[in-house]
Parts: C-alpha cells; sequence; structure tokens
C-alpha cells in the first residue's frame, strides 16, 4: 500500500483452514485502512487445482478498473505451478499486478521458468540467499545429504531446524520427553536460526524470526528486498477481528491458556 500505491486487493488462497483464517484478517485489515469492500476480491480454490485460466483471467479484469492492483496469494502446493504459469500466459508481469505469496519458495520455483516471474513476491522469514555463515553450512550440509549441489533450500526446512533443536532443548531441561514436561520446559528455549540470530519460544507458544520479503529472481532465488529490524514476535490473536481483539496466550502458570479475555478475565476453551 505505501510503496506500489496499490488501491484493489485480490486475496487468492486454496480452500482450507490457513487461506481462510488468513484472508479474513487480510480482509478486516484492509477495510481498517480504508479499502473498500468493492475493491477486495477473495477466491479459493481445491488442493491441486489446474485450470487458472478463467481465474487468472478474472484477476486480470478485477486490475484492469483504473487502480493499482495487487494479489495475496495463500495458494498453496503444486497448485503455484499452473497458477504462475497461467500468469505467464496471460502477460501478467509483476510491474502490472505484483503477487505477493505466503506460500511459494525455492522448491516451488524449482518446477518453474522463472523468467515472466521475475519481480513478484514472497514473504518468508527464511530464503536460501540469506547471506549468514550458518545459512551457507546448513546448504552444503543439506546438498551432501541427496548428493545433489542443485537441491534448494526453504523456509519450512528452516523452520524444522529450529523446531527439532527447540524440542532437543526443551528435553535437556525437563529432563524427560513426557509431552506435557517438554511443553511447560520449551518456553524461554532459544536457538540459533538460519539468518543469523536466536529465535526463542514465547509464553504464547509462538517463536521469534524476523519477516522477509524476497523477489523472485531468473534463477529461482529470491532477492531479499525488505526485512525487518529484527526478529518479531508470532501474535497469537488479531487485533483486527472483533472476537478476537481482546484475547491473549500465556501458557505459564497460573495463567496456562491459550485464549485468555482481557475484557472478561475468562479463559475460554476446555
Amino acid at each position: 500500500m505505501a510503496n506500489e500505491k496499490v488501491e484493489r486487493w485480490v486475496l487468492a488462497g486454496t480452500d482450507y483452514v490457513y487461506p481462510r483464517t488468513t484472508n479474513k484478517i487480510l480482509e478486516a485489515y484492509l477495510k481498517a485502512k480504508g479499502v473498500a469492500a468493492e475493491d477486495i476480491m477473495i477466491n479459493y480454490t481445491p488442493f491441486g487445482h489446474s485450470d487458472w485460466q478463467t481465474i487468472v483471467s478474472d484477476i486480470k479484469k478485477f486490475g484492469s478498473a483504473g487502480k493499482k492492483t495487487a494479489v495475496v496469494s495463500t495458494i498453496n502446493g503444486d497448485a503455484n505451478v499452473p497458477f504462475y504459469k497461467e500468469l505467464a500466459n496471460q502477460g501478467i508481469a509483476a510491474e502490472d499486478i505484483p503477487v505477493v505469496a505466503f506460500s511459494v519458495g525455492e522448491e516451488e520455483l524449482a518446477g518453474l521458468d522463472t523468467g515472466p516471474l521475475v519481480g513478484h513476491l514472497a514473504a518468508w522469514n527464511y530464503f536460501q540467499s540469506v547471506d549468514t555463515p550458518e545459512n551457507a553450512a546448513f546448504i552444503k550440509t543439506w546438498r551432501a545429504f541427496p548428493k545433489n549441489d542443485k537441491r534448494v533450500t526453504h523456509d519450512p526446512m528452516e523452520a524444522h531446524v529450529i523446531g527439532f533443536n527447540m524440542w532437543v532443548k526443551a528435553v535437556e531441561k525437563a529432563g524427560t520427553t513426557d509431552p506435557d514436561a517438554v511443553i511447560d520446559a520449551i518456553i524461554g528455549v532459544s536457538v540459533p536460526n538460519l539468518s543469523g540470530g536466536f529465535s526463542a519460544m514465547m509464553p504464547n507458544h509462538h517463536i521469534t524470526k524476523p519477516v522477509l520479503i524476497g523477489e523472485v529472481q531468473e534463477n529461482g532465488q529470491f532477492d531479499i528486498v525488505w526485512s525487518t529490524p529484527g526478529l518479531v514476535v508470532g501474535d497469537e490473536w488479531s487485533d483486527y477481528l472483533p472476537e478476537s481483539k481482546d484475547l491473549i496466550a500465556d501458557w505459564r502458570a497460573p495463567m496456562s491458556c491459550g485464549n485468555f479475555n482481557v475484557a472478561t478475565g475468562k479463559c475460554g476453551g476446555a
């Protein structure tokens, strides 16, 4: 909105809980910023959807109303390949209607001709192009495992590295692998991430990570064009939805609650 002066928004996602929840928050956020309902188009497709001609035509038509338009994509899995191919087929360049994806990484781009996609964006906590010694060592180790120096890394891989190492430290702290004990012990645990910092488990059961925006390059990698100045604490509830704006999460005793209502002073759920 600030950098590209976008006024119309397409929220395109796969039809399951993550995209629907994300778009519910995004729609409320956009309306709170003064975006009119008619300037928001929301579309869902099933997993593995492959016929994108009509949908991309609709996006193109929506973006031809004289207002700068962008797509926020929560399309997941292999449906991304035909989606991006159809964008290229219909000549939709990043300069015309930029796409910022929450679920497209290096692995998906590895199966595409990325030339026509240069300039489209993705928002992640990690990209293979992160320039740190920790990441360089991880990439080298990973490529040695399948004996393939063309294999790429991506954000979910870093998430697993962080998550497994956190679990190990929590088990050591708890002195047991009992899940309940580990869950209690993991709060406050911090481990190195691949961006050159330490990710910590907060009392709301979300971890701290940097937020990065990458721009697709011809080689299938991302050029990091924006990042938060430091690590961000994950927000467990959205301030933009009326049903969750008064909720917080704190899993430490004595609260031990994932949806504590600060207005009523009560913990919801079982």
